[in-house]
C-alpha cells in the first residue's frame, strides 16, 4: 500500500493511533456501532474493551448474520 515507505521511515513510540468514531455534532462516540445492509454487517468504533468483549460481539454478529440468511 505504501511502496515508498522504508523501515528507516518508522520510529518507536509509546503509544499508537486508535481510530475513534465522531458523531455529526463532533462528540466522540463512546460505544460500539453496528451497521447493517443486505449481506453486510460492519462493526464500527470498537474502543476498549473491544478485546475483552470480542466473544460477545462475535456472538451478536453471528446471530445478526443468521437472521440475514433467513
Amino acid at each position: 500500500m505504501l511502496p515508498d515507505l522504508a523501515v528507516g521511515d518508522l520510529a518507536n513510540w509509546r503509544s499508537g493511533i486508535r481510530a475513534q468514531a465522531v458523531a455529526r455534532d463532533g462528540s466522540l462516540v463512546k460505544d460500539f456501532v453496528i451497521r447493517e445492509a443486505p449481506g453486510v454487517i460492519n462493526v464500527l468504533n470498537a474502543p476498549s474493551p473491544a478485546a475483552t468483549s470480542c466473544l460477545t460481539i462475535g456472538e451478536h454478529i453471528a446471530g445478526r448474520a443468521l437472521e440475514q440468511l433467513d
